[in-house]
């Protein structure tokens, strides 16, 4: 049976050609003519290497010599000039017939495919001077915050050592002395925590919940106590889990923070139950508060995005939540919430 490949390669998409082993075409498409905007007669007059662009031409030279030493070349890729100077990507499948002396050629034009890669890099470079920057700040930051901080736990002591206080005054002054103390400490993690990540290698330790939650309640006890919130906590079910201490004590203090923050004015007091339970084998922390909750429907999968407001608070940054579901699901874990407006928010974490 007699089939003739003229259609064929007359009127594929891809590019087809042939040539010899000097370099020349001796047949090519339509489609590679249309691409390139050069006539079948020029491409046909000049050496293969006039359309390829300059920096691919060695290598191209030496797929040549491979090819017609009849070894195999399985893919290949390079780029030509157009006649109106624009550069083009083909991703090419090249055959020799060594008893003709001829290359047999197929090519997919991957332009559009290199620009999304190149696009890609450019966006991986921009993040990665983005990420430096942010870390060389990070570090001034704490850096620059340990002066003042110094001082403060300085005048602290000064304080103390006049005797002459009466109690309310004597508590207030422990209270800003375990809160500047709680912020060394927290400064202090956030140094190590930054070291961390540049060393890749995040901490995991068994860490006790009451104890966390012990030390972040220390680290805010004035927010706390002007608040008048009440906590009921129970970790006897499960009392500690594989984690990283720091993002645990980040979840801690921002659940806490924001309940506060976000407490229902129509509530004489706000109760906050943490607790915790062994579920399907895996331990769960449930954090429950009665503030203002949030429109589930509004809110959607909104709730734990950077940026993200959905309260009027001039303090509010959107910051809180999309840590805490970093720090959950940077190890695995996760998190969901149930909630109604003016009756509060449950938080179940899944380690």
């Amino acid at each position: 049976m007699n089939i003739s490949l003229a259609p064929f390669f007359e009127n594929s998409l891809d590019i087809f050609c042939v040539a010899d082993f000097n370099s020349h075409f001796k047949k090519v498409n339509p489609a590679f003519i249309n691409l390139l905007g050069y006539s079948e007669e020029e491409l046909y007059s000049k050496k293969i290497n006039t359309f390829i662009y300059e920096e691919d031409v060695p290598r191209t030279l030496k797929y040549g010599e491979d090819l017609r030493k009849n070894i195999p070349v399985a893919s290949v890729e390079n780029r030509y000039v157009t006649k109106s100077g624009e550069i083009v990507w083909f991703h090419w499948t090249l055959m020799t017939v060594i008893e003709e002396k001829l290359i047999y050629g197929i090519a997919k034009d991957i332009t559009y495919k290199k620009k999304l890669e190149e696009e890609r890099v450019n966006h991986l470079y921009e993040l990665e001077k983005k990420s430096k920057s942010l870390k060389n700040l990070n570090y001034k930051t704490s850096h620059d915050l340990r002066s003042p901080l110094n001082n403060l736990l300085t005048l602290v002591d000064i304080l103390e050592i006049e005797k002459d206080k009466d109690p309310e005054t004597f508590e207030i002054v422990n209270l800003i002395k375990e809160s500047t103390y709680g912020l060394k400490k927290s400064l202090d993690n956030y140094v190590d925590r930054i070291e961390e990540v540049d060393n890749l290698d995040l901490k995991i330790d068994e860490v006790n919940f009451q104890d966390t939650f012990e030390k972040v309640k220390n680290s805010i006890s004035a927010l706390i106590k002007d608040s008048k919130t009440q906590f009921i906590c129970d970790f006897s079910e499960i009392e500690q889990v594989a984690f990283n201490e720091c993002y645990m004590e980040s979840i801690f203090l921002n659940f806490i923070t924001n309940s506060i923050k976000y407490a229902n004015p129509l509530i004489e007091n706000s109760v906050i139950h943490i607790s915790t339970k062994l579920e399907g084998g895996k331990t769960k922390l449930i954090y429950t508060d009665n503030g203002l909750g949030f429109d589930m429907e509004a809110v959607k999968n909104k709730v734990f995005k950077i940026s993200q407001k959905f309260h009027y608070n001039k303090d509010s940054k959107g910051v809180g939540l999309y840590l805490i579901n970093y720090h959950v699901t940077n190890l695995g874990g996760e998190i969901t919430l149930e909630s109604q407006i003016n009756k509060g928010s449950t938080f179940t974490i899944t380690f």
